[in-house]
């Protein structure tokens, strides 16, 4: 067997493979023989049928069989060894007389290569890095949800701007009929508003879905239909009320602090506003952090230039699918997915350089910590060691869930990289501000 390669410029090679009857003879011949052993002919005896029967039947077959498994090996084989980074898998060559009784069999495969590039980890532009703090606004907004949810409901016989008001919303011709809870705060609609206010336990009101709610996401949840019917939804509904309560709010007392943290973790209303302050910027800072590893992927996709082999990646896309596409489609699935490309040639050239490495024993740690993040969420806060072993064990027996965990991995490690390496400006700013900014 002889294997070449003819380069046709950086993107792009063609390999070609001869291969002799001395490769594959040997492997043909017994392979036809156990057939013979085997094979159950009528008007023959089992074994005893002729060879050149079996060759009839079987030859051709068996021989492009262990042609195919010959290229298949010897082919990846040559590329580790010549150390090409090729991008897909290299595509045989279209052969209209190919003629399988020829004594050399030659075969010739397109190949995609990788382009050679740079990274610079310290970019030119100066990246912000969010420094998200909780201020007193959002802090004291905090304080007032917890007395809210812990406070008890009081029964009142008019309904106020204050009250949370039970009903049922109903609509004949669209199907609504929904017992829920409307809390008037939560109301966007003034004439809303002024129409509840006043009323009493059995009254009817009508009242418009457009503009109802502040949050028009939580529409479609009172009125008991999904979300989608309800973006489009322009009509009139009556909610007939049921009950009206006035939440009371909870005394910041220790009572309430050990409900909410465990007894005498917090203490006074001081430090359960400087436990909300830890608690809140910690979840900011993993908000910030996606941020940042967005922006520097951007800032890389953006800045790092090469070219890619588009004619033989569109090519491969369009032959190795589950149904082979016509050009146009090929070209446009190739266009959708030339970011992603990218930024995994990238992504690749990064770990590659700076030898990021997921360990096993890093994993076990990760996972661990993942668990321990979500139990802490139901209330346990310190478990047992040994535990947490035995479900990281479970977790790491999956091995979807051990990709999923090694990339999530992977990508803390190219985020500590780039606060390490890349230039980056900090910014500090509320919440408020710091959505503003994501959202443009």
């Amino acid at each position: 067997m002889n294997i070449t390669k003819e380069q046709i410029d950086d993107l792009n090679a063609v390999v070609k493979v001869a291969i002799t009857k001395e490769d594959y003879q040997d492997k043909v011949d017994t392979i036809l023989k156990d057939y013979k052993k085997q094979a159950n002919i009528p008007g023959f005896r089992k074994g005893q049928v002729p060879m050149g029967l079996i060759k009839k039947q079987y030859g051709k077959a068996v021989l492009v069989d262990e042609v195919n498994k010959l290229l298949q090996d010897n082919l990846n084989k040559y590329l580790t060894e010549e150390k090409l980074d090729v991008l897909g898998n290299p595509l045989p060559k279209q052969q209209d007389s190919f003629d399988w009784d020829q004594e050399e069999l030659d075969f010739e495969f397109e190949l995609g290569l990788a382009p050679s590039f740079e990274v610079p980890l310290k970019t030119k532009k100066a990246i912000t890095h969010y420094k998200i703090v909780a201020d007193k606004k959002m802090v004291t907004e905090q304080v007032e949800r917890i007395q809210k949810q812990y406070g008890k409901l009081v029964s009142k016989d008019v309904v106020e701007k204050t009250n949370e008001v039970s009903g049922k919303f109903f609509n004949e011709a669209e199907e609504i009929d929904n017992q829920t809870l409307l809390e008037l705060d939560k109301l966007k609609s003034k004439k809303a508003i002024d129409s509840l206010v006043g009323k009493k336990v059995g009254d009817t009101v009508t009242l418009k879905t457009k503009g109802l709610v502040k949050e028009d996401h939580l529409l479609g949840s009172i009125l008991g239909i999904s979300k989608e019917k309800s973006e489009k939804l322009n009509i009139e509904v009556s909610f007939t009320i049921t009950e009206i309560n006035e939440r009371e709010p909870a005394e910041l007392n220790q009572e309430l602090f050990d409900k909410l943290f465990g007894k005498d973790a917090v203490t006074s209303e001081k430090e359960l506003r400087q436990r909300i302050i830890d608690d809140s910027e910690k979840q900011f800072e993993q908000q910030a952090d996606q941020k940042l590893l967005n922006d520097v992927t951007e800032y890389f996709i953006e800045n790092t230039k090469f070219d890619l082999p588009s004619g033989f990646l569109t090519k491969w896309i369009q032959v190795t699918g589950e149904k082979e596409l016509s050009e146009e489609e090929a070209t446009e699935e190739y266009q959708k997915s030339e970011k992603g490309l990218r930024y995994q040639l990238i992504e690749g050239k990064v770990i590659n350089e700076n030898n990021l490495q997921v360990q096993f024993d890093e994993l076990k740690e990760f996972a661990k910590g993942f668990i321990k993040s979500q139990m802490a969420q139901f209330g346990q806060l310190d478990p047992q060691e040994e535990e947490l072993d035995n479900i990281a064990a479970r977790v790491l027996g999956n091995q979807d869930e051990v990709k999923r965990l090694s990339e999530q991995l992977m990508s803390q490690k190219l985020l500590n990289l780039y606060k390490e390496k890349a230039n980056l400006k900090t910014k500090e700013v509320t919440y408020e501000n710091f959505i503003k900014e994501v959202n443009g």
